[in-house]
Protein backbone atom coordinates (compact mmCIF):
# COMPACT_ATOMS: atom_id res chain seq x y z
CA UNK A 1 0.00 0.00 0.00
CA UNK A 2 1.68 3.24 -1.41
CA UNK A 3 1.95 6.12 0.78
CA UNK A 4 -1.71 7.68 -1.06
CA UNK A 5 -3.59 4.51 -0.87
CA UNK A 6 -2.90 4.40 2.99
CA UNK A 7 -3.83 8.16 3.28
CA UNK A 8 -7.10 7.00 2.17
CA UNK A 9 -6.93 3.94 4.45
CA UNK A 10 -6.71 6.10 7.42
CA UNK A 11 -9.01 8.66 6.34
CA UNK A 12 -11.72 5.63 6.08
CA UNK A 13 -11.06 4.44 9.26
CA UNK A 14 -10.83 7.87 10.83
CA UNK A 15 -14.69 8.33 10.29
CA UNK A 16 -15.85 4.67 10.78
CA UNK A 17 -13.97 4.90 14.48
CA UNK A 18 -14.14 8.62 15.77
CA UNK A 19 -17.74 8.87 14.40
CA UNK A 20 -19.30 5.92 14.90
CA UNK A 21 -21.82 6.27 17.03
CA UNK A 22 -23.43 8.79 15.44
CA UNK A 23 -23.14 6.99 12.30
CA UNK A 24 -24.47 4.03 13.58
CA UNK A 25 -27.43 6.10 14.73
CA UNK A 26 -28.35 7.80 11.83
CA UNK A 27 -27.90 4.73 9.62
CA UNK A 28 -29.98 2.62 11.87
CA UNK A 29 -32.62 5.12 12.03
CA UNK A 30 -32.48 5.35 8.82
CA UNK A 31 -32.66 1.06 8.44
CA UNK A 32 -35.58 1.02 11.09
CA UNK A 33 -37.72 3.79 9.23
CA UNK A 34 -38.17 1.92 6.04
CA UNK A 35 -40.23 -0.84 7.70
CA UNK A 36 -41.73 1.52 10.35
CA UNK A 37 -45.13 1.05 8.73
CA UNK A 38 -44.73 -2.42 9.46
CA UNK A 39 -43.98 -2.22 13.09
CA UNK A 40 -46.96 0.09 13.32
CA UNK A 41 -49.02 -2.82 12.27
CA UNK A 42 -47.74 -5.11 14.50
CA UNK A 43 -47.28 -3.12 17.61
CA UNK A 44 -50.54 -1.04 17.57
CA UNK A 45 -53.61 -3.22 16.58
CA UNK A 46 -56.06 -0.49 15.84
CA UNK A 47 -53.91 0.98 12.89
CA UNK A 48 -54.82 -2.67 11.22
CA UNK A 49 -56.86 -2.63 8.49
CA UNK A 50 -58.69 -5.95 6.00
CA UNK A 51 -58.37 -4.64 2.59
CA UNK A 52 -61.42 -4.29 0.56
CA UNK A 53 -62.71 -3.51 -2.64
CA UNK A 54 -64.91 -0.95 -2.20
CA UNK A 55 -63.59 1.87 0.27
CA UNK A 56 -65.73 3.97 2.17
CA UNK A 57 -67.11 7.95 1.79
CA UNK A 58 -64.16 10.12 3.27
CA UNK A 59 -67.28 12.18 4.17
CA UNK A 60 -68.26 9.18 6.41
CA UNK A 61 -64.48 9.30 8.22
CA UNK A 62 -65.55 12.68 8.76
CA UNK A 63 -68.59 12.53 10.26
CA UNK A 64 -67.49 9.71 12.45
CA UNK A 65 -64.33 11.88 13.23
CA UNK A 66 -66.52 14.21 14.98
CA UNK A 67 -68.29 12.29 16.60
CA UNK A 68 -64.57 10.61 18.55
CA UNK A 69 -63.11 14.36 18.47
CA UNK A 70 -66.03 16.41 19.36
CA UNK A 71 -63.27 19.00 20.06
CA UNK A 72 -61.12 18.00 17.63
CA UNK A 73 -59.47 19.95 14.73
CA UNK A 74 -58.23 18.10 11.46
CA UNK A 75 -54.58 18.97 10.51
CA UNK A 76 -53.45 16.79 7.89
CA UNK A 77 -54.97 13.33 6.51
CA UNK A 78 -52.50 10.50 5.40
CA UNK A 79 -53.53 6.94 3.05
CA UNK A 80 -50.39 5.36 3.47
CA UNK A 81 -49.65 3.14 0.51
CA UNK A 82 -50.19 -0.38 2.12
CA UNK A 83 -53.65 -1.50 2.42
CA UNK A 84 -53.41 -3.59 5.39
CA UNK A 85 -53.15 -0.09 7.11
CA UNK A 86 -55.72 2.47 8.76
CA UNK A 87 -55.81 6.26 6.86
CA UNK A 88 -53.98 8.21 9.75
CA UNK A 89 -55.78 11.25 10.23
CA UNK A 90 -53.67 14.42 13.13
CA UNK A 91 -56.12 15.74 15.01
CA UNK A 92 -55.47 18.13 17.57
CA UNK A 93 -57.70 18.33 20.83
CA UNK A 94 -57.22 20.45 23.92
CA UNK A 95 -53.72 21.16 22.78
CA UNK A 96 -52.77 17.24 21.83
CA UNK A 97 -52.50 15.62 18.86
CA UNK A 98 -53.43 12.32 18.43
CA UNK A 99 -52.79 9.83 15.32
CA UNK A 100 -56.35 8.65 14.93
CA UNK A 101 -57.10 5.55 12.61
CA UNK A 102 -59.62 5.37 10.32
CA UNK A 103 -60.48 1.89 8.64
CA UNK A 104 -60.75 3.19 4.92
CA UNK A 105 -63.05 0.58 4.14
CA UNK A 106 -65.70 0.69 6.72
CA UNK A 107 -65.02 4.81 7.14
CA UNK A 108 -65.12 3.49 11.43
CA UNK A 109 -62.89 5.04 14.16
CA UNK A 110 -60.48 2.39 15.26
CA UNK A 111 -58.38 4.09 18.10
CA UNK A 112 -55.47 6.23 18.31
CA UNK A 113 -52.01 6.87 19.41
CA UNK A 114 -49.99 10.24 20.36
CA UNK A 115 -46.72 8.23 18.90
CA UNK A 116 -45.90 5.90 16.38
CA UNK A 117 -42.94 4.09 15.32
CA UNK A 118 -43.05 5.76 11.89
CA UNK A 119 -43.15 9.02 12.83
CA UNK A 120 -40.25 8.68 16.07
CA UNK A 121 -38.12 6.65 13.54
CA UNK A 122 -38.59 9.43 11.03
CA UNK A 123 -38.23 12.22 13.11
CA UNK A 124 -34.66 10.34 14.25
CA UNK A 125 -33.50 9.65 11.13
CA UNK A 126 -34.59 13.26 9.78
CA UNK A 127 -33.23 15.65 12.80
CA UNK A 128 -32.43 13.38 15.44
CA UNK A 129 -34.69 15.54 16.96
CA UNK A 130 -32.48 18.86 17.45
CA UNK A 131 -34.15 21.64 16.83
CA UNK A 132 -33.27 24.91 15.03
CA UNK A 133 -32.05 23.89 11.47
CA UNK A 134 -28.87 22.09 13.58
CA UNK A 135 -30.56 18.25 13.34
CA UNK A 136 -31.20 18.33 9.79
CA UNK A 137 -27.59 19.88 8.65
CA UNK A 138 -25.89 17.23 11.57
CA UNK A 139 -27.56 14.29 9.72
CA UNK A 140 -27.19 15.55 6.50
CA UNK A 141 -23.36 15.79 6.82
CA UNK A 142 -23.18 11.95 7.11
CA UNK A 143 -24.60 11.49 3.73
CA UNK A 144 -21.01 13.24 2.93
CA UNK A 145 -19.35 11.15 4.65
CA UNK A 146 -20.76 7.87 3.85
CA UNK A 147 -19.36 9.18 0.36
CA UNK A 148 -16.09 9.61 1.47
CA UNK A 149 -15.99 6.27 3.44
CA UNK A 150 -16.76 4.66 -0.20
CA UNK A 151 -14.65 6.41 -2.23
CA UNK A 152 -11.86 5.66 0.42
CA UNK A 153 -12.20 2.02 0.61
CA UNK A 154 -12.29 1.45 -3.57
CA UNK A 155 -9.39 3.71 -3.40
CA UNK A 156 -7.12 1.39 -1.40
CA UNK A 157 -9.02 -1.64 -1.85
CA UNK A 158 -7.39 -3.66 -4.81
CA UNK A 159 -9.04 -5.05 -7.50
CA UNK A 160 -12.64 -4.78 -5.41
CA UNK A 161 -14.27 -5.02 -8.90
CA UNK A 162 -13.25 -9.20 -8.74
CA UNK A 163 -14.08 -9.79 -5.18
CA UNK A 164 -17.72 -10.38 -5.03
CA UNK A 165 -17.04 -13.85 -4.24
CA UNK A 166 -14.31 -13.84 -2.30
CA UNK A 167 -13.98 -14.91 1.03
CA UNK A 168 -11.01 -16.54 2.21
CA UNK A 169 -8.35 -16.48 4.87
CA UNK A 170 -10.25 -17.83 7.51
CA UNK A 171 -6.99 -17.45 9.53
CA UNK A 172 -8.33 -16.15 12.39
CA UNK A 173 -11.26 -14.08 13.77
CA UNK A 174 -9.53 -10.68 12.42
CA UNK A 175 -9.35 -12.08 9.03
CA UNK A 176 -12.70 -13.36 9.03
CA UNK A 177 -14.00 -9.70 10.22
CA UNK A 178 -12.07 -8.10 7.73
CA UNK A 179 -12.80 -10.08 4.88
CA UNK A 180 -16.65 -10.12 5.58
CA UNK A 181 -16.42 -6.12 5.96
CA UNK A 182 -15.03 -6.11 2.55
CA UNK A 183 -17.42 -8.51 1.24
CA UNK A 184 -20.51 -6.89 2.80
CA UNK A 185 -19.25 -3.67 1.76
CA UNK A 186 -18.85 -4.60 -2.18
CA UNK A 187 -22.44 -5.95 -2.10
CA UNK A 188 -24.05 -3.21 -0.63
CA UNK A 189 -22.20 -0.64 -2.57
CA UNK A 190 -24.87 -0.14 -5.06
CA UNK A 191 -26.70 1.39 -1.59
CA UNK A 192 -24.07 3.25 -0.11
CA UNK A 193 -23.57 5.23 -3.58
CA UNK A 194 -27.54 5.88 -3.19
CA UNK A 195 -27.81 7.18 0.18
CA UNK A 196 -25.07 9.23 0.30
CA UNK A 197 -26.22 10.99 -3.32
CA UNK A 198 -29.68 10.72 -2.33
CA UNK A 199 -28.33 12.69 1.22
CA UNK A 200 -26.23 15.03 -0.68
CA UNK A 201 -29.56 15.84 -3.11
CA UNK A 202 -31.36 16.46 0.32
CA UNK A 203 -28.55 19.32 1.63
CA UNK A 204 -28.35 20.37 -2.02
CA UNK A 205 -32.29 21.19 -1.21
CA UNK A 206 -32.60 22.28 2.32
CA UNK A 207 -29.40 24.88 1.72
CA UNK A 208 -31.79 25.66 -1.52
CA UNK A 209 -28.65 25.26 -4.16
CA UNK A 210 -29.37 25.83 -7.51
CA UNK A 211 -33.09 26.72 -6.39
CA UNK A 212 -34.01 23.18 -5.93
CA UNK A 213 -36.33 24.02 -2.87
CA UNK A 214 -38.00 26.58 -4.77
CA UNK A 215 -38.63 24.64 -7.89
CA UNK A 216 -39.26 21.82 -6.11
CA UNK A 217 -41.53 23.08 -3.46
CA UNK A 218 -43.65 25.67 -5.06
CA UNK A 219 -45.83 27.81 -2.97
CA UNK A 220 -49.49 27.22 -2.71
CA UNK A 221 -52.01 29.08 -4.41
CA UNK A 222 -53.64 32.40 -2.45
CA UNK A 223 -57.28 33.20 -2.30
CA UNK A 224 -58.74 36.68 -1.39
CA UNK A 225 -61.17 35.62 1.51
CA UNK A 226 -63.24 37.37 3.75
CA UNK A 227 -62.33 35.33 6.45
CA UNK A 228 -58.55 34.38 6.90
CA UNK A 229 -58.96 33.84 10.98
CA UNK A 230 -58.20 30.68 11.84
CA UNK A 231 -61.56 28.37 12.63
CA UNK A 232 -60.91 25.10 14.48
CA UNK A 233 -63.62 23.09 13.07
CA UNK A 234 -63.71 24.48 9.26
CA UNK A 235 -61.94 21.26 7.91
CA UNK A 236 -64.54 19.07 9.40
CA UNK A 237 -66.95 20.68 7.08
CA UNK A 238 -64.89 20.49 3.76
CA UNK A 239 -67.03 18.23 1.37
CA UNK A 240 -64.02 15.71 0.78
CA UNK A 241 -65.83 13.38 -1.66
CA UNK A 242 -66.48 16.06 -3.74
CA UNK A 243 -62.59 17.36 -3.38
CA UNK A 244 -61.46 14.06 -3.97
CA UNK A 245 -63.74 13.62 -7.05
CA UNK A 246 -62.72 16.95 -8.94
CA UNK A 247 -58.87 15.95 -8.28
CA UNK A 248 -59.02 13.05 -10.50
CA UNK A 249 -61.15 14.49 -13.02
CA UNK A 250 -57.87 17.14 -13.06
CA UNK A 251 -55.77 14.03 -12.74
CA UNK A 252 -57.15 10.77 -14.97
CA UNK A 253 -56.03 7.94 -12.55
CA UNK A 254 -55.27 9.62 -9.16
CA UNK A 255 -55.40 8.22 -6.27
CA UNK A 256 -55.53 10.78 -3.54
CA UNK A 257 -52.79 10.07 -0.76
CA UNK A 258 -52.52 13.17 1.17
CA UNK A 259 -54.63 15.87 1.86
CA UNK A 260 -53.81 18.75 3.92
CA UNK A 261 -57.64 20.25 5.18
CA UNK A 262 -57.66 24.01 5.06
CA UNK A 263 -57.66 25.85 8.45
CA UNK A 264 -60.13 28.70 7.38
CA UNK A 265 -61.59 30.06 4.13
CA UNK A 266 -58.51 31.21 2.93
CA UNK A 267 -56.57 28.42 2.66
CA UNK A 268 -57.11 25.73 -0.35
CA UNK A 269 -57.78 22.27 -0.15
CA UNK A 270 -54.78 20.54 -0.70
CA UNK A 271 -54.76 16.90 -2.54
CA UNK A 272 -51.74 14.70 -3.16
CA UNK A 273 -51.30 11.37 -4.70
CA UNK A 274 -50.08 8.85 -7.28
CA UNK A 275 -51.41 8.42 -10.71
CA UNK A 276 -49.44 5.91 -13.55
CA UNK A 277 -45.90 7.97 -13.32
CA UNK A 278 -43.69 5.93 -11.51
CA UNK A 279 -41.39 5.78 -8.37
CA UNK A 280 -42.28 9.95 -7.88
CA UNK A 281 -43.39 10.92 -4.38
CA UNK A 282 -46.82 11.99 -3.83
CA UNK A 283 -46.28 15.55 -4.34
CA UNK A 284 -45.26 15.00 -7.90
CA UNK A 285 -49.40 15.37 -8.80
CA UNK A 286 -50.95 18.47 -6.95
CA UNK A 287 -54.38 19.50 -6.77
CA UNK A 288 -55.58 23.21 -5.02
CA UNK A 289 -59.31 23.75 -4.61
CA UNK A 290 -60.83 26.79 -3.01
CA UNK A 291 -62.45 25.10 -0.20
CA UNK A 292 -65.88 27.64 -0.43
CA UNK A 293 -66.72 27.47 -3.92
CA UNK A 294 -64.73 25.06 -4.73
CA UNK A 295 -62.89 25.94 -7.68
CA UNK A 296 -59.83 24.49 -8.60
CA UNK A 297 -56.87 26.88 -8.25
CA UNK A 298 -53.80 24.87 -9.38
CA UNK A 299 -52.99 21.74 -10.84
CA UNK A 300 -49.62 19.82 -11.40
CA UNK A 301 -49.42 16.61 -13.07
CA UNK A 302 -46.40 14.18 -12.55
CA UNK A 303 -46.00 13.56 -16.37
CA UNK A 304 -45.73 17.69 -17.00
CA UNK A 305 -43.40 18.45 -14.26
CA UNK A 306 -39.69 20.05 -15.19
CA UNK A 307 -36.87 17.68 -14.95
CA UNK A 308 -35.36 19.46 -11.47
CA UNK A 309 -39.22 19.14 -9.53
CA UNK A 310 -39.17 15.27 -11.13
CA UNK A 311 -35.77 14.31 -9.51
CA UNK A 312 -36.46 16.60 -6.29
CA UNK A 313 -40.03 13.98 -6.25
CA UNK A 314 -38.01 10.82 -6.88
CA UNK A 315 -35.60 11.23 -3.67
CA UNK A 316 -37.94 9.83 -0.76
CA UNK A 317 -38.40 6.92 -2.79
CA UNK A 318 -35.39 5.98 -3.86
CA UNK A 319 -33.86 6.92 -0.14
CA UNK A 320 -36.57 4.73 1.64
CA UNK A 321 -37.23 1.93 -0.92
CA UNK A 322 -40.82 2.66 -0.41
CA UNK A 323 -41.48 3.07 -4.09
CA UNK A 324 -42.21 -0.59 -5.39
CA UNK A 325 -43.81 -1.78 -2.04
CA UNK A 326 -43.01 -4.24 0.50
CA UNK A 327 -40.59 -6.28 -1.21
CA UNK A 328 -38.89 -3.23 -2.09
CA UNK A 329 -39.24 -2.55 1.75
CA UNK A 330 -37.48 -5.28 2.54
CA UNK A 331 -34.43 -5.31 0.72
CA UNK A 332 -33.73 -1.65 1.72
CA UNK A 333 -34.05 -3.00 5.36
CA UNK A 334 -31.45 -5.72 4.64
CA UNK A 335 -28.87 -3.61 3.22
CA UNK A 336 -29.37 -0.86 5.62
CA UNK A 337 -28.77 -3.27 8.23
CA UNK A 338 -25.74 -4.29 6.35
CA UNK A 339 -24.33 -0.49 6.36
CA UNK A 340 -24.95 -0.78 9.98
CA UNK A 341 -23.03 -3.88 10.81
CA UNK A 342 -20.43 -2.44 8.64
CA UNK A 343 -19.91 0.58 11.20
CA UNK A 344 -19.31 -1.77 13.92
CA UNK A 345 -17.19 -4.16 12.01
CA UNK A 346 -14.90 -1.18 10.85
CA UNK A 347 -14.09 0.18 14.52
CA UNK A 348 -12.86 -3.42 15.78
CA UNK A 349 -10.31 -4.20 12.30
CA UNK A 350 -9.06 -0.47 12.62
CA UNK A 351 -8.76 -0.71 16.06
CA UNK A 352 -7.15 -3.98 15.89
CA UNK A 353 -5.07 -3.31 13.05
CA UNK A 354 -4.08 0.11 12.97
CA UNK A 355 -4.58 1.84 16.78
CA UNK A 356 -2.88 -1.09 18.75
CA UNK A 357 0.56 -0.11 17.28
CA UNK A 358 0.66 3.31 18.43
CA UNK A 359 -1.44 2.89 21.72
CA UNK A 360 -4.00 5.35 20.23
CA UNK A 361 -7.67 5.75 20.91
CA UNK A 362 -10.78 7.91 19.69
CA UNK A 363 -9.51 10.63 22.29
CA UNK A 364 -11.30 13.90 22.20
CA UNK A 365 -13.96 12.22 19.43
CA UNK A 366 -15.02 9.80 22.29
CA UNK A 367 -16.73 12.67 24.46
CA UNK A 368 -17.61 14.64 21.44
CA UNK A 369 -19.89 11.23 20.41
CA UNK A 370 -21.37 11.19 23.80
CA UNK A 371 -22.50 14.54 23.93
CA UNK A 372 -24.03 14.55 20.93
CA UNK A 373 -25.83 11.68 21.64
CA UNK A 374 -26.89 13.09 25.08
CA UNK A 375 -27.95 16.56 23.41
CA UNK A 376 -29.92 14.18 20.98
CA UNK A 377 -31.29 12.06 23.93
CA UNK A 378 -32.37 15.38 25.68
CA UNK A 379 -33.94 17.24 22.63
CA UNK A 380 -35.64 13.52 21.86
CA UNK A 381 -37.26 13.32 25.58
CA UNK A 382 -38.35 17.31 25.64
CA UNK A 383 -40.28 16.44 22.40
CA UNK A 384 -41.62 13.09 23.11
CA UNK A 385 -43.38 14.53 26.27
CA UNK A 386 -43.82 18.28 25.45
CA UNK A 387 -45.14 17.38 21.71
CA UNK A 388 -45.98 14.49 20.91
CA UNK A 389 -47.35 13.46 24.56
CA UNK A 390 -45.84 9.99 24.56
CA UNK A 391 -47.65 7.56 27.15
CA UNK A 392 -45.51 6.20 29.59
CA UNK A 393 -45.84 2.78 27.97
CA UNK A 394 -44.31 4.28 24.98
CA UNK A 395 -41.28 5.74 26.76
CA UNK A 396 -40.17 3.25 28.98
CA UNK A 397 -40.28 0.94 25.05
CA UNK A 398 -37.96 3.72 23.93
CA UNK A 399 -35.78 3.95 27.10
CA UNK A 400 -35.55 0.06 26.99
CA UNK A 401 -33.71 0.13 23.63
CA UNK A 402 -31.67 3.25 24.29
CA UNK A 403 -30.28 1.12 27.24
CA UNK A 404 -30.25 -1.72 25.29
CA UNK A 405 -28.10 0.31 22.40
CA UNK A 406 -25.70 2.03 25.43
CA UNK A 407 -24.98 -1.67 27.08
CA UNK A 408 -23.34 -2.96 23.48
CA UNK A 409 -21.61 0.75 22.79
CA UNK A 410 -20.03 0.88 26.38
CA UNK A 411 -19.14 -3.11 26.11
CA UNK A 412 -17.01 -2.44 22.16
CA UNK A 413 -16.25 1.29 23.34
CA UNK A 414 -15.10 1.63 26.88
CA UNK A 415 -14.61 -2.15 27.92
CA UNK A 416 -13.52 -4.24 24.47
CA UNK A 417 -11.33 -1.68 22.69
CA UNK A 418 -9.48 -0.51 25.50
CA UNK A 419 -7.72 -3.86 25.73
CA UNK A 420 -7.26 -4.14 22.59
CA UNK A 421 -5.48 -1.24 22.18
CA UNK A 422 -3.46 -2.41 24.90
CA UNK A 423 -2.69 -5.56 23.11
CA UNK A 424 1.20 -5.38 23.14
CA UNK A 425 3.32 -6.86 20.29
CA UNK A 426 5.28 -9.72 20.50
CA UNK A 427 8.43 -9.09 21.77
CA UNK A 428 11.39 -9.77 18.97
CA UNK A 429 12.79 -12.98 19.07
CA UNK A 430 16.37 -12.72 20.66
CA UNK A 431 19.13 -13.92 17.83
CA UNK A 432 21.20 -16.93 19.24
CA UNK A 433 24.69 -16.03 19.49
CA UNK A 434 27.20 -18.19 17.40
CA UNK A 435 28.34 -21.61 19.69
CA UNK A 436 32.25 -21.66 19.43
CA UNK A 437 33.54 -24.67 18.36
CA UNK A 438 36.57 -25.80 19.96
Amino acid sequence: MNIKKKSFFNLHGWIGLNLSLLFFVVCFSGTLATLSHEMDWLFIPDSRAIPSAQKASRNLIVSNLKEAYPEGELEYWVTPDEPYLCNILYVREDGARFFVFANPYTGQIQGSATLTFQRFFRDLHYYLFIPFQVGHFTVLIFAFLLLISLVTALVFFKKWYAKFFTLTNWSNRLMLYRNLHRLGGLWALPFVLLFSLTGVWYFAERTNLFDISTVGNPAAPKIVAESAEKDPGFALQVDYDRAVRMAREQIPGLDVRDISPPSHAGQPIYLTGKNEVPLVRNRANRVYIDPVNYEILSVQRADAIPVKMWLNDIMDPLHFGNWGGLWTKILWFLFGAIISGLVFSGIWIYQKRTLKKNGGGMGIWRYINWFILATVLGFMYYMLVTTYNASPRALSAITAGWLLFFVIIYYLFEIRLPRLSKVSRPAPRKKREPVSQI
